[in-house]
């Protein structure tokens, strides 16, 4: 029972730190930050399991943080309104092709991301962009302005079409 109590608490405390370090670093890791990731991995094991090498212990641990993530994908499948607390939310970073410096503040992502993440899409100026979105995943979408229609991507036209 103490190893279940363990994974549980661990559970968490792993979410609110990757949750706190936000998104786009959690998307591009270097190769020291992967290196401290498989160090923390090792170091949750430690404080998992302390001296149980048992595969009961294992089993029980392993299964305990299988139960939570499953749980916590079924919230927020299920309850909308959990997703939000459970992965995060999009966040918009270019409207109108003016970048919103408060939302960049507050993901800690640099300008220069932005514009290099908009050139790797094919967009050599900003200011064509309606919209550019930081993902839940931690990566870029960008809506580019169109001419006077509204330019609609193909995933955009299966959800109207639905």
């Amino acid at each position: 029972m103490e190893i279940i109590a363990r994974a549980t608490a661990i559970f968490f405390f792993v979410w609110i730190v990757t949750r706190s370090i936000g998104k786009r670093q959690l998307s591009e890791l270097s190769a020291f930050q992967l290196v401290l990731l498989v160090t923390i991995g090792d170091l949750v094991q430690q404080g998992l399991t302390q001296d149980d090498r048992s595969v009961t212990g294992a089993f029980l641990a392993v299964g305990t943080i299988a139960f939570w993530v499953t749980v916590s994908s079924m919230f927020a499948y299920f309850l909308p309104r959990s997703r939000r607390v459970v992965e995060g939310l999009p966040v918009i970073v270019v409207r109108d092709g003016h970048v919103v410096d408060e939302a960049l503040r507050m993901e800690r992502v640099p300008v220069d991301e932005v514009l290099e993440e908009a050139r790797r899409e094919g967009i050599a100026d900003l200011r064509e962009v309606k919209l550019g979105i930081l993902e839940t995943d931690g990566k870029f979408s960008f809506i580019k302005e169109s001419g006077g229609d509204s330019q609609q991507s193909s995933a955009d036209k299966r959800i109207s079409a639905s």
